[in-house]
């Protein structure tokens, strides 16, 4: 999937863009600051970069310069009223950099983010609706662990065939399930503040969460602490880090009993 850095100031014309392309690329929002573009350009590595121009008096054109000198290779789109784009004419004179006359419609921003990406618009769409499609049928886990990298890790291994949530504490996995009720749930044993046991009783305490099924992760590996777990009879547990297949495994066989 291509990659969009949507830079501007996170107002509601942003929010609707970025959520009218997130359909179809991946898309990572920036502010119009200057001094973050750069670093933002080299974490994400775009293959279009979208300019909102709203409040363009406030944009440094040292951007538009960066991106003309450094990223010449990289199509720009821009989207603003005729004033907003006159203080940027002089860059539209390159091929890399078009701008489109707002107000405009998500569907002529498509149109152009393809024809500047040489992207088949029919094909897009269909690939995208193929996805939304199967996105609907996945099973939904919510990860939960106070360590980000085990967080980052689990999700890229579960995103093969899951629909993957994370929360970094109890409190935010209780905000997530009353969002959207996970299929299963993935727990850290040991969290600070609110560990995976409180978390656990929290969601059985809850008439409209305490059937989902919670498999707990630990890294201790001893037989008090084990058997601690199992106390509380959790659909299962792992040790840290899991093992991708056995992993899958076990999560096939919780949410397809029948298949067994």
């Amino acid at each position: 999937m291509k990659k969009i850095l949507l830079i501007g100031k996170l107002n509601s014309v942003m929010k609707e863009t970025n959520r009218f392309l997130s359909k179809f690329f991946h898309v990572q929002l920036c502010s119009e600051n200057a001094s973050v573009v750069p670093g933002m350009m080299k974490i994400v590595n775009p293959d279009l970069v979208l300019v909102s121009l709203i409040g363009a008096y406030q944009i440094d054109t040292s951007i538009f310069f960066m991106l003309s000198d450094q990223y010449a290779h990289i199509p720009v789109l821009t989207i603003g009223t005729k004033e907003e784009s006159s203080n940027f004419f002089k860059y539209y004179e390159e091929e890399q950099f078009e701008n489109l006359i707002r107000p405009v419609d998500n569907t002529v921003i498509l149109d152009a983010v393809c024809r500047k990406l040489g992207l088949d618009k029919e094909m897009l769409e269909k690939d995208a609706e193929e996805e939304r499609k199967e996105s609907v049928n996945r099973k939904r886990i919510l990860v939960v662990d106070d360590n980000g990298t085990t967080l980052r890790m689990m999700k890229a291994m579960l995103e093969e065939n899951y629909e993957v949530a994370v929360a970094i504490s109890g409190a935010q996995a209780m905000t997530s399930i009353g969002k959207k009720r996970p299929d299963l749930i993935l727990l850290d044993y040991e969290m600070p503040i609110c560990d995976g046991r409180m978390t656990l009783e929290m969601i059985r305490a809850d008439e409209d969460m305490k059937d989902i099924p919670v498999v707990f992760l630990t890294a201790i590996n001893d037989r008090a602490n084990i058997e601690a777990v199992l106390k509380l009879k959790p659909a299962g547990y792992f040790l840290k880090p899991p093992v991708k297949e056995r992993l899958f495994a076990e999560i096939d066989k919780i949410l397809n009993p029948l298949s067994e």
